[in-house]
This record gives C-alpha cells, structure tokens and sequence, in this order.
C-alpha cells in the first residue's frame, strides 16, 4: 500500500477520491497519473495555506457506489460525567446517579360540572333509608315529649310557689284596701269625732253641722274649754271666716233676745222661726238656743239669712 492507496478488506482505494481502483491496473500507473504536477516557480508556504478553506474530507455517499465498503474511522471514547442525567446508562452496567429535584403534588382539578354530575351520582346511588312503622315514630314521639317535659314535682312546686305568692298578694291588697277605705272614712268622720272628744273634754252635748256654706271648711283643730266649744271655718278663696260657739246655758229664747241680742245689737236684728227654733240674725252673724246650748255665729263672712238659718237647722 502506498500513499495513494489504501487496502481495506483486500480492496485497494484511491486515497484522494475514496474510488476503488482496479487490481490489473499498474500501481505504477495509478502513481503516475495520480501525481500532481508541481510548479517550481510556483511556492505554498504552510501559512498560506492553512489561512485557505479546505474542502471536506468525508466520504460522500452519494459519490459511493452502491455496494462499495464505506471508510469507517473508530469513534472515540469520551469519558461522560456522572453529573449529567441524559445520557444513557454506562454500558458497565452501573446506574448514573440523577440529582434529586423537588417534586410539586399537583393533583388534577375536575371542572365543577363533572363534579356536581358525580356528586348527584353518588347520591342516586346512596340507598335511602327504610320508613319506620307508625308505632316506632309514636313511641319515639311520645318519649321525646316525656323528655322535653318538665318533671311533676317541678310543676308541683312552681304551683305551691305561685299560689303562695297569688295569696299573698290577695292579703296584701285587701289589706291596702282597708285602710284607704278606713283612711278615708276617717277623713270624713273626722270632725264627728273631733267634735265628740271635744264634747266629752267641755262636758257638754256639743255637735258638728251638717251643712256647710259653700267655699267654706273647718280651718283648725276644734278648740274646747270648760262647758265651750269653738268651731271655725275659713273660705276656700279669701280671708272671710266665721267661728260657731257652743255654750251650756240655762236660757231660753227671750232671755236670749233680751241679755243677748239687744244689748249687742240693739234694735238692727231680724227674727227667724225654723224648725220651731228661733234664731235672730244681723250683719252675718247669728245667736238662737237648743237643749240647753247657746248657739253663736260670729265672723265677717258675708253669710245670708238663708245660709244662717241651714246652719242652725243642722246642729
């Protein structure tokens, strides 16, 4: 084999154009005509042409005839990093160490739609329980009832508590009743019993009136001495008052008239018969005698005949 060719597999290829060359033909020949002819004067420096582009020196397979052996050159053996996680496994048959990665748990999200279908799905699906007889739901009835009740005694209890408090009241408001209702028939009577403990104190028969001019009411306590007691009434509207004195005496109507009215009043008197009383009256003011007991009216109240003689027919 020389330079220009190449022996592979018995079969002699031209080194420059990858062709195989025949074996009758003289490697002489191939030689010669395979020689480039060379100018002298013409001189290639390494620089010059390392700075040209080359053509490619890979066999051309379409240049290569169908059945021709291809040049094959031996690929050479790199040495991979364990650190890089894409290549295959290592032919020795040891597996390469990956690094960890983190790995993220993302479930898949059904749409909502597919959701609700299964959802009633499932609740198709769900077997619905049996009804109850009629006798368990009354039984489970009634002892909820009993449940929810509360107890007798309870009951019993809160009923004594409220009757006790009901009767209480009950008392209570009789009571308040009586007393207002004493109270005020106290109120009203009070001058009747005024008038008898003022009696009893004077040793006299004394009495309130019955009637009353109108504007006017007892002013005052009833004063009383030995054989006297004094009543006096005041207006309601003004400083008018008159005083209505009772007095044990021995007189009679004319000696009335006679030690009473005309020495006070003289002729200026007017003379009333009611009641079979007689009762003389001047300016308001008033005398007549009962039972033993002078009647007076003195004050200024402007008091008319007939208001005088009501007065005397109360007593």
């Amino acid at each position: 084999m020389s330079e220009q060719t190449i022996t592979i597999n018995g079969t002699v290829y031209d080194a420059r154009t990858g062709l195989p060359v025949d074996k009758k033909t003289d490697t002489a020949s191939i030689s010669e005509s395979a020689t480039p002819v060379t100018h002298p004067e013409r001189v290639h420096h390494a620089h010059t042409v390392h700075k040209k582009t080359q053509k490619s020196h890979i066999l051309n397979r379409q240049v290569v005839k169908d059945g021709a052996p291809v040049l094959q050159q031996a690929r050479p053996v790199v040495k991979r990093s364990p650190h890089i996680s894409k290549f295959a496994p290592h032919p020795s048959g040891t597996p390469v160490q990956r690094p960890t990665r983190p790995t993220m748990d993302i479930a898949p999200v059904s749409h909502p739609m597919v959701q609700k279908a299964h959802a009633q799905m499932a609740q198709s699906q769900t077997p619905k329980p049996a009804a109850k007889p009629s006798q368990v739901i009354k039984q489970e009835a009634i002892s909820e009832a009993l449940q929810k009740a509360p107890s007798h005694k309870a009951s019993v209890k809160e009923h004594r508590s409220r009757s006790k408090f009901s009767r209480m009241a009950s008392i209570a408001s009789a009571s308040l009743a009586l007393l207002l209702l004493a109270g005020y028939f106290a109120y009203i009577n009070m001058p009747h019993l005024s008038i008898r403990v003022a009696a009893a104190q004077a040793g006299i028969n004394a009495s309130y009136p019955e009637y009353k001019p109108d504007g006017y009411s007892l002013a005052g306590p009833i004063a009383y001495g030995q054989g006297e007691v004094d009543m006096k009434f005041a207006s309601n509207s003004g400083p008018q008052n008159f005083t209505i004195k009772q007095t044990k005496t021995d007189w009679d109507s004319s000696a009335v008239q006679e030690n009473y009215v005309k020495d006070k009043w003289g002729d200026d008197y007017m003379p009333y018969s009611e009641h079979g009383l007689t009762i003389y009256a001047h300016d308001g003011n008033a005398v007549w005698v009962n039972g033993g007991i002078l009647y007076t009216i003195e004050g200024d109240a402007p008091l008319s005949s007939s208001q005088i003689r009501s007065l005397a027919t109360s007593m």
